[in-house]
């Protein structure tokens, strides 16, 4: 089979500003040269603000969605975002056994940026019961790892806690906490294996998450290791977020397409 560029098989919410979700997922997998093979989870209504309500997709549409594209397709890595419903993750965990041998990376959605939460407490259980032990990477936000480890009593107790679920590595983003700078903790092997710090940007984002974890699936995918894809993937989302742009009332979106600027630059008109 000739096959030009990685699919990965993102599980993921619709968002109609296109700040995030499935569209934020798209952008950073194609950036990093992966192809999205997307499987809604959600509809959502939201503005750049908040998310208004959502409804989930029927748990036997996610599960068929994603089993006619892995009999057809290659997938090289999984990317899971929003997935609305208990029943929705059980779904995901059947299918993620029956492939076990293609990389997992997850996104916890939790809650909104504006804070309306898209994830019960039944289903932050299951995340750490059913999809963390099929899991090679979890990226939460320090409010996330909270919720989804309530019982620890540090960030760093935190991410040892999912590594205790089966989780093989854990990036924590420290976007939430009240820091200087912005401090990224990637964990693996139950130790802390680095620390990245970046500039603190003024302004807020609306699918910040997504694209980090997008494009660290997307580096994966084209087989680079979780250390590796981490780092690079942490440059692509900063540079994302520097470049973004305000076009609703509320938070500034990524530019995940950033590069495409150059190129223009270097575009001469014909003739």
């Amino acid at each position: 089979m000739n096959q030009s560029r990685p699919i990965v098989m993102s599980f993921s919410g619709n968002d109609p500003t296109g700040g995030a979700g499935i569209q934020a997922d798209i952008e950073a997998c194609a950036s990093m040269g992966a192809h999205v093979a997307p499987v809604i989870t959600a509809l959502t209504v939201q503005d750049t603000q908040n998310v208004k309500y959502f409804s989930a997709t029927d748990a036997k549409m996610v599960a068929e969605q994603a089993r006619v594209i892995l009999e057809d397709m290659p997938i090289a890595a999984f990317k899971i975002g929003m997935l609305g419903s208990i029943e929705n993750i059980n779904a995901i965990h059947t299918i993620l056994h029956d492939y076990h041998e293609i990389p997992v990376i997850i996104d916890p959605i939790i809650s909104a940026g504006g804070g309306l939460p898209l994830a019960s407490e039944e289903m932050a259980l299951a995340y750490s019961d059913l999809l963390f032990p099929l899991t090679n990477l979890v990226t939460p936000n320090s409010q996330e790892v909270r919720l989804l480890a309530p019982e620890a009593d540090s960030l760093d107790a935190c991410a040892q806690e999912i590594m205790d679920d089966g989780c093989e590595y854990v990036l924590l983003t420290g976007t939430h906490e009240n820091t200087e700078q912005v401090i990224n903790t990637l964990y693996g092997r139950h130790k802390k294996i680095t620390a990245s710090c970046w500039e603190r940007l003024e302004n807020t984002y609306h699918g910040s998450g997504c694209t980090l974890t997008s494009a660290i699936a997307a580096l994966i995918a084209n087989g680079e290791t979780i250390p590796d894809a981490v780092n690079i993937a942490q440059q692509y989302a900063w540079q994302a977020l520097a470049s973004g742009y305000q076009i609703g009332m509320g938070q500034h979106h990524p530019d995940r397409l950033f590069w495409t600027k150059s190129w223009k630059e270097n575009q001469t008109p014909n003739g």
